[in-house]
């Protein structure tokens, strides 16, 4: 169920594109409190804008048919209302959009049925933001990939398999889990970010002033990054001096 309905998201990417330029977010949650951080979480990952807040669920459906946000994030306890049942009107009424479930809920059945119900992730509160952008990040990742078969028409087992899968089998392997030393994995997903959402390439200097690092430091993480395959790297001839590398990620 959940992978057919990813699936038909390929078919509908013709119609919508929801990476440019930014992913609309709606946040429905009842507390107004932990809405406005889950808010300031989602607008610090690059990419992400949050266009609504709705603290029920009939707020929540005018806001899906004024708004038709990319995502909504979820929570399963709504005033007089069941998040569960949210998810199946979004997925019925709404299937360009996508929905992360975020609840204190720690019940089996409620995560199996968020599951079964197509939901992208499930996160548990309370809210982490490195949690929330690792999975911010997974769903830029997805629709690319999705952006990217739709355009070149032509899909093959490992395609597939990175897409449902969230991964290949190069990214699958040990040196995911096993970072070498000097290597910070928040540093390592920043920097990635930060190649995914420029326009062209980055250089070493530049990475360096975005993310706040020195530019040795920036340049050993992108080194790192073309050594496992996910950047690769072009020389860039100035006017004057000796050229530069520049880093761009690999398609």
């Amino acid at each position: 169920m959940v992978q057919r309905d990813r699936m038909e998201q390929m078919e509908q990417m013709d119609r919508r594109e929801p990476l440019n330029p930014t992913v609309d977010v709606l946040i429905v949650e009842d507390d107004v409190k932990i809405a406005e951080i889950n808010r300031r979480f989602v607008e610090k990952v690059a990419g992400f804008h949050v266009v609504g807040i709705a603290t029920d669920s009939e707020q929540a459906k005018e806001q899906l048919e004024v708004l038709t946000p990319h995502l909504v994030l979820l929570d399963v306890y709504l005033p007089g209302a069941n998040g569960l049942d949210m998810l199946s009107f979004i997925r019925q009424h709404y299937r360009e959009t996508d929905v992360i479930m975020i609840t204190a809920a720690k019940e089996m059945d409620a995560i199996r049925e968020a599951i079964r119900g197509g939901a992208f992730d499930y996160i548990m509160k309370p809210l982490v933001f490195n949690r929330l952008q690792e999975t911010l990040l997974r769903y830029l990742n997805f629709h690319r990939e999705l952006r990217r078969m739709n355009e070149s028409g032509m899909i093959n087992q490992s395609d597939v398999d990175r897409l449902l899968l969230g991964s290949s089998k190069k990214e699958s392997s040990p040196d995911t889990f096993f970072l070498p030393k000097g290597i910070d994995k928040l540093t390592l997903v920043k920097i990635v970010q930060a190649i995914a959402v420029a326009d062209s390439g980055l250089t070493a200097d530049q990475i360096a002033k975005e993310i706040g690092v020195s530019r040795s430091t920036g340049r050993r993480y992108l080194e790192h990054l073309v050594s496992s395959g996910d950047l690769y790297a072009d020389l860039s001839y100035g006017v004057v001096g000796r050229p530069e590398r520049v880093y761009r990620k690999n398609k």
